[in-house]
């Protein structure tokens, strides 16, 4: 019984440092928009809903999605997207925008 608790454990201490490091790396950056600008790009075509990016990448729906964010990357928007995999894996999407 140790063992899936620790296996908890680990996988929600993850999720949560993969949303610390997200946020760090999106301050650092200070070219995130805010949920309201997200709304408005997808609304006006500048970028793709998330769905829309997500089923472009063939991205499992299982998958519990943790953060999203958009961010200028070097001059082109990507989401980046933290999930939590069936598995218990955590990780960062980075996946283009438009």
């Amino acid at each position: 019984m140790e063992k899936p608790i620790a296996k908890f454990l680990t996988s929600l201490l993850l999720a949560l440092g993969l949303v610390l490091a997200t946020g760090h790396i999106a301050s650092a950056q200070n070219a995130c928009l805010d949920k309201r600008a997200i709304q408005d790009e997808v609304a006006s075509g500048q970028i793709m809903s998330l769905d829309a990016v997500l089923a472009s990448a063939g991205i499992d729906g299982n998958q519990k999605i943790l953060s999203v964010q958009v961010c200028d990357q070097g001059g082109r928007m990507v989401y980046v997207i933290g999930v939590l995999s069936p598995d218990g894996q955590a990780q960062n999407l980075v996946l283009g925008a438009q």
